[in-house]
């Protein structure tokens, strides 16, 4: 069996599967739900200074995006940190610790940008005997207007400056948690990394509206007719999360520093994906929120089956696998040629894929009069347009030309593939002599 075991910036956990810093994570009868449904940590919902309280809103504080079948892809959400008391919380967080000293816990922080106040904060939380800190410079709503969050994670002269404070007034190890809501997400990583950080997490939520009432003509959630906006997460932000993950982990500037992913995690194949672009492990929320806490259990034995398929023996053999291959696009083979197949047996012939490349793409796909349909591999671009509309999975495939194979349409000589007479014959390709 693979070992799931997670060894992040000196940090244990029994597995790479932590839930975020949310509202999951608020109290100490959550978190301690969390444990036992299999979490291997938890980051504690973020805690501030004891200054004006926070007052989270008494209405609506998500908006949604759903799919046709009226699945979850979406949540814009506009609750502030922690509105429970500091004492309170650092009670509970030190009682859940001394009775789970396996499992990771992390605790997220955000006070206004002055030395003296995250002193203060660091020096109060010291004997909860958290295994580190996580700093909130993302949340792209309410505490922004105060200078702080995204505020914050906006500046890189900010971050490595408050990074730079807390490495000098706390023995915890320091993660950074950044924010989306930038134009080159590097650029604050390698602020976190100059100041000092243990490591990065990301992503933090999008600035949103998701929606507006037609009848009330507010943004919703709606509360007493107004409405604002707030942080995205879900699924939908995943390839977003994904793409910012792989940045810092392929940048010269920031190789080497450790990352812990967020941005959709829902299955374990979202997970594997975090780790193969470089993240040591993930954090979730919105899965948990929409499925409960027990969705952990998919995630490990799904996690633990593909590496026992792979072979792999542990999570650290996940990790980065995939960098090497993220690339520009300046360097992608552009002698690399494919084309579309449609398989008969498969096809249900509801013409999506015809309508598609025909008013959207390249007219490439030929529709008989017994609506038989078949690709016309002379207009053919490979664009794969057909098989992302296609409703049947794997009845439209994109297969590679064979080697000194050249395509009439270019002139182009087509690269490698094993064996030309695999392949049936193509009035737009012709055996090189």
């Amino acid at each position: 069996m693979a070992n799931l075991a997670s060894d992040f910036i000196g940090i244990k956990s029994p597995n790479p599967f932590w839930l975020a810093s949310a509202p999951p994570t608020d109290k100490e009868y959550n978190v301690r739900r969390a444990y036992e449904a299999g979490w291997g940590g938890v980051v504690w919902k973020t805690l501030g200074s004891e200054g004006p309280p926070v007052v989270n809103v008494n209405g609506p504080r998500y908006g949604a995006i759903w799919g046709a079948d009226r699945r979850l892809l979406g949540l814009n959400n506009i609750e502030l940190i922690t509105d429970r008391p500091l004492e309170i919380n650092l009670r509970e967080i030190k009682s859940v610790k001394r009775d789970y000293k396996d499992r990771a816990l992390v605790i997220s922080l955000m006070v206004p940008c002055d030395e003296e106040s995250w002193k203060d904060i660091l020096h109060r939380i010291e004997d909860t005997e958290a295994d580190g800190v996580e700093l909130n410079f993302g949340c792209p709503h309410g505490m922004a207007e105060r200078g702080m969050g995204s505020a914050v994670g906006q500046v890189p002269e900010y971050i490595e400056m408050v990074t730079r404070w807390v490495k000098q007034h706390s023995r915890m190890p320091c993660i950074v948690k950044l924010t989306p809501n930038i134009s080159d997400i590097r650029k604050p990583a390698e602020a976190a990394k100059r100041g000092g950080a243990d490591a990065v997490s990301l992503i933090n939520t999008i600035n949103s509206i998701t929606s507006v009432n037609l009848d009330s003509f507010s943004p919703e959630p709606m509360i007493d007719g107004k409405g604002t906006h707030g942080g995205y997460c879900g699924p939908a932000v995943k390839p977003i999360a994904l793409n910012m993950v792989a940045e810092i982990a392929r940048s010269m500037e920031t190789r080497g520093l450790p990352i812990s992913g967020i941005g959709g995690v829902t299955t374990w194949r979202d997970a594997a994906e975090f780790m193969m672009l470089g993240a040591g492990n993930v954090q979730v929320c919105t899965a948990a929120m929409t499925y409960g806490f027990k969705i952990v259990q998919e995630m490990i034995s799904g996690l633990s089956d593909y590496m026992d398929q792979k072979g792999f023996a542990s999570t650290a053999d996940l990790v980065g696998r995939a960098v090497p291959n993220v690339t520009d696009w300046q360097y992608l083979n552009l002698n690399y040629v494919t084309k579309a197949r449609i398989d008969q047996d498969l096809c249900i012939s509801c013409g999506r894929c015809f309508a598609a490349c025909e008013d959207t793409s390249h007219q490439a796909i030929a529709m008989s009069p017994g609506r038989v349909f078949t690709v016309k591999d002379d207009e053919c671009v490979a664009c794969n347009l057909c098989v992302n509309v296609c409703p049947v999975e794997n009845c439209i495939t994109m297969t590679e030309l064979p080697k000194g194979a050249v395509d009439e349409r270019t002139g182009r000589v087509v690269s490698d593939y094993a064996n030309w007479t695999q392949h049936p014959n193509n009035p737009s390709v012709q055996a090189a002599e």
